[in-house]
C-alpha cells in the first residue's frame, strides 16, 4: 500500500509538470500566470532529482557510503576537513551561484520567456546537475584532484596539458569579470558595501564558534549567524543614512577592486574552516532566504507575465545584445543551465569537504537544481515587467538613444509601448534619478524583484526593495569569487606539482601564498583593466564569459565521458557524452560568429574594424576617439582568446576520443588514477 500511494504521488506529480509544461510552451496571445512557470519547474526539478540523479548515483556511478572520502583520509585541518553535509551544500551552491542564474535569464528575456525557461529546465536535469554530480564523483575518488589534472592523468599528456592550460585561463577570465560586476553593484553604494564587508567578520566568528566554542552545533552557529547576518543588512541600511559613516562606505571603483583582491588572497590562503566556508555557508541563507521569498511572493501574488513567449528579436536585431536566438540563448543564460565553472568547484573545494559519498547526489545534483531555480525566479522578475519598461532599463543609449524623448519612441516604435512619464515615476519609487540605459541586467532584475516584494509588503518600501535586491545581487557573486580563487590555487598547484612535487602539495606554506599570489594578480589585473576602462569593462568581458564558460562545461564532460568509456561503463557513459555533443555545437558555432561575423554587434573583429575605420576617418567624438585604441585592443583580445579557447576545447574531445578508441579497442592507456578503496570510520 505504501509503494502503491508512492508511485500514485510521482505520477500526479508528473502529470502537473506536464500540464504546467504545455501551458508554457503553447499558451499564446494572452497573459501567462508566473505560477505555470514556477509549477513547472518544481515538478521538473523533483522528477530528476528522485529518479534520473538516483539512477546515475546507483546504476553509472556505484557510490559507495562505506568508502573512505578524501576529507577522512587526508584530513588536515586546512583543506581537506570533513564538513557536515549541509555546511556543505551551502558552501557548494554559494560558490556555484554566481551572476550567471541572474544576469543571463534576464539579459535572455530579450528572446521572450519560452526559450530561456526551456533551456533552463532541460539543461540543468539532462546537463548541468549531471556534470557537477559525476565531476563531483571522480575528483572525490581521485583526492580532490582539479579537473584539468584529471584530464591529464586519465586521458593523456596532450589533451591533460590543453585542459590544464585552458581551464586555468578561463578561469582568471571568468574570475575577473565576476570581480568586475561585484564592483559595479557597490560602487558608491554604503549600504551594498557596508553590509558584504559585515559577512566577512561574522563568517570568521561562525568558523571558531563551529570548530573550537561549540564543535557540532551547526544549527546553534547557523542562528547566530543568521541573526547576526540580518542585522548587518538593517546595520547597512542605517549606514547608508548616516552621512559620517556612509562617507566611509562610499568608494569609487578602483579602492573596491583592490579590496576584493586583497579579500580574494586571505580566502584562498586562510584554512578553509575559518573564512570560506563559513562565509559562503552563511550567504547561501541570504541567497536562499531571498529566493524563497520572492518564490512565496509569487505564488500569493500569482503576476502575470507580460513579456510574449516569443520576440521578433530571435532574428538577432535584439536591442541589448546581438546574435541569433541560436546559438545566443544558449551562450548567454550559460550558469542557470550549465555551467563549467561548477565543474572547477565540484573538482576544487567541495570534494575536500565531503564526509560520505552519499552526499554527492545531494550536492552535486540537488545544488546545480537550486541554482536553476533562481534563474527560473529572475526570468519570472524580468518578464513580469512590462515590455517596454524592459527595454527602456537595458536597452544601449547608442541603440534607442540617449534623450529619454528619443528612447521611448524607439521602444514604442517596436510595438511595446513605454513613456517617459512611466520611467520617471519608476525610478523615483526606485530611489533612482533614472532607469534608462542601466545595461547590464541587474538594474532590470533588481526592479522586478522590488516590484513583486512590493506588492506583498507595501509599495512604499520599493525603493528598499530595489537597494536590498542589489545588494543580494553583490553577496550572491562575491561568493563565487572567492571559492574562484581557492579552486585556481589548486589548479595552478596541480600544474606545479608536475615540475615539483612539493609544490603540489595542498598544505605546503610556501606554495600555498606563491599560487594564491599568482591567481589573485592574473585575474587582478583583468579586474583592474575593467574598472579603468571608461566604457565598462563588462560590456566587452561578457560575451567572452558566456563562450568561455560553456566551453569549461564541455572539457569537464569530455573527462567524465573517457573516464565512463575506460572504466567499462560505456554503454551508459551517454549521460555525460550527449550533452557534450550539444555544447560542442553551440560552443563551436557561437565562436565562429563571434570571430568571423561581418555584424558590428555580434563579430570581435568586425567591432575591432569598424572602430579603427571610424578613428582613421575622424568620425569619432573627442571623448570617444581617446579610448578607441583601447576598445579596438579589447575587441581583438577578445577575438584571439575566444581561437585559442576553443583550439583547447577541441584538443581534450580528440585526445578523449582517442584515448575511448584504444579502450574499446582493448590496447593500452593510462592507468585509473582512482584511489584504492579504504573503509570509513565515519559512516
Amino acid at each position: 500500500m505504501k509503494a502503491f500511494w508512492s508511485r500514485a504521488g510521482w505520477a500526479g506529480v508528473a502529470l502537473l509538470g506536464t500540464a504546467a509544461l504545455a501551458n508554457v510552451a503553447l499558451a499564446r496571445g494572452e497573459s501567462l500566470n508566473a505560477l505555470w512557470l514556477i509549477t513547472a519547474a518544481i515538478c521538473v526539478y523533483l522528477i530528476g532529482y528522485r529518479f534520473y540523479a538516483a539512477w546515475i548515483a546507483a546504476n553509472v556511478l556505484a557510490i559507495d557510503a562505506t568508502r573512505a572520502t578524501p576529507a577522512e583520509r587526508l584530513n588536515n585541518g586546512r583543506d581537506y576537513v570533513p564538513t557536515n553535509r549541509w555546511v556543505v551544500f551551502g558552501h557548494h551552491f554559494a560558490a556555484i551561484a554566481g551572476p550567471g542564474p541572474l544576469v543571463g535569464p534576464t539579459l535572455a528575456a530579450q528572446f521572450g520567456y519560452l526559450p530561456g525557461t526551456l533551456w533552463i529546465l532541460i539543461g540543468a536535469v539532462l546537463g548541468g546537475a549531471v556534470q557537477d554530480m559525476v565531476t563531483l564523483f571522480l575528483s572525490t575518488r581521485r583526492n580532490g584532484r582539479s579537473l584539468g589534472q584529471m584530464a591529464r592523468d586519465e586521458i593523456g599528456a596532450i589533451g591533460g596539458a590543453a585542459a590544464l592550460i585552458g581551464t586555468f585561463m578561463i578561469m582568471i577570465i571568468l574570475i575577473a569579470v565576476l570581480g568586475l560586476v561585484v564592483v559595479n553593484a557597490m560602487k558608491h553604494s554604503p549600504w551594498g558595501t557596508s553590509t558584504v564587508a559585515a559577512t566577512i567578520p561574522i563568517a570568521m566568528l561562525v568558523g571558531v564558534y563551529m570548530r573550537y566554542l561549540r564543535p557540532g552545533r551547526v544549527l546553534e552557529a547557523s542562528l547566530l549567524g543568521v541573526a547576526l547576518l540580518l542585522a548587518s543588512v538593517v546595520l547597512g541600511g542605517w549606514v547608508d543614512h548616516h552621512p559620517q559613516l556612509a562617507a566611509l562606505f562610499d568608494h569609487e571603483g578602483l579602492p573596491l577592486a583592490f579590496s576584493i583582491i586583497g579579500y580574494g588572497f586571505a580566502a584562498a590562503v586562510l584554512p578553509v574552516w575559518l573564512l570560506l566556508a563559513p562565509r559562503d555557508y552563511l550567504s547561501t541563507f541570504m541567497k536562499l532566504g531571498t529566493v524563497i521569498m520572492l518564490a512565496l511572493a509569487i505564488f500569493w501574488l500569482h503576476p502575470e507575465i507580460h513579456m510574449p513567449a516569443i520576440t521578433p528579436f530571435i532574428d538577432g536585431t535584439g536591442p541589448i545584445f546581438g546574435g541569433k536566438l541560436f546559438p545566443f540563448v544558449f551562450i548567454t543564460i550559460a550558469c542557470g543551465a550549465i555551467s563549467g565553472f561548477h565543474a572547477l568547484i565540484a573538482s576544487g573545494t567541495t570534494p575536500k569537504l565531503i564526509t560520505s559519498e552519499n552526499d554527492i547526489r545531494v550536492i552535486g545534483y540537488g545544488a546545480m537544481l537550486l541554482e536553476s531555480f533562481v534563474a527560473i525566479m529572475a526570468m519570472v522578475a524580468a518578464t513580469v515587467l512590462e515590455p517596454g519598461v524592459y527595454f527602456a532599463i537595458n536597452s544601449p543609449a547608442g541603440v534607442v538613444g540617449k534623450e529619454a524623448l528619443d528612447a521611448v519612441n524607439t521602444i514604442s516604435s517596436w510595438g511595446y509601448q513605454v513613456t517617459v512619464e512611466q520611467m520617471q515615476y519608476l525610478a523615483s519609487a526606485m530611489g533612482e534619478s533614472t532607469l534608462f540605459a542601466r545595461t547590464g541586467g541587474a538594474p532590470s532584475l533588481a526592479v522586478g524583484m522590488a516590484s513583486i516584494l512590493g506588492n506583498v509588503f507595501g509599495e512604499h518600501l520599493l525603493a528598499l526593495w530595489y537597494h536590498f535586491a542589489i545588494m543580494f545581487e553583490a553577496i550572491f557573486i562575491l561568493t563565487t569569487l572567492d571559492a574562484g580563487t581557492r579552486v585556481g590555487r589548486f589548479m595552478l598547484q596541480d600544474m606545479l606539482g608536475n615540475l615539483h612535487p612539493k609544490l603540489g602539495e595542498t598544505s605546503y606554506t610556501p606554495s600555498v601564498i606563491l599560487t594564491s599570489a599568482l591567481v589573485v594578480a592574473g585575474w587582478g589585473y583583468f579586474l583592474y583593466i575593467g574598472v579603468i576602462d571608461p566604457n565598462g569593462g563588462v560590456n566587452i568581458l561578457w560575451p567572452l564569459f558566456g563562450i568561455a564558460n560553456q566551453m569549461l562545461a564541455a572539457i569537464a564532460l569530455s573527462v567524465g565521458t573517457g573516464i565512463l568509456i575506460k572504466s567499462g561503463k560505456a554503454s551508459k557513459a551517454w549521460i555525460t557524452g550527449l550533452p557534450l555533443v550539444w555544447l560542442l555545437t553551440i560552443t563551436t558555432t557561437a565562436v565562429y560568429e563571434k570571430v568571423f561575423s561581418d555584424d558590428v554587434r555580434v563579430g570581435f573583429f568586425a567591432a575591432a574594424n569598424d572602430l579603427s575605420q571610424k578613428l582613421s576617418a575622424g568620425l569619432l567624438p573627442p571623448e570617444k576617439a581617446a579610448v578607441a585604441p583601447q576598445l579596438i585592443f579589447n575587441q581583438q583580445l577578445d577575438a584571439w582568446l575566444t581561437v585559442f579557447f576553443v583550439l583547447m576545447l577541441w584538443i581534450v574531445v580528440l585526445d578523449m576520443l582517442r584515448m575511448s578508441w584504444r579502450s574499446l579497442a582493448g590496447k593500452t592507456v593510462l592507468p585509473s588514477s582512482e584511489t584504492p578503496y579504504v573503509a570509513s570510520r565515519l559512516s
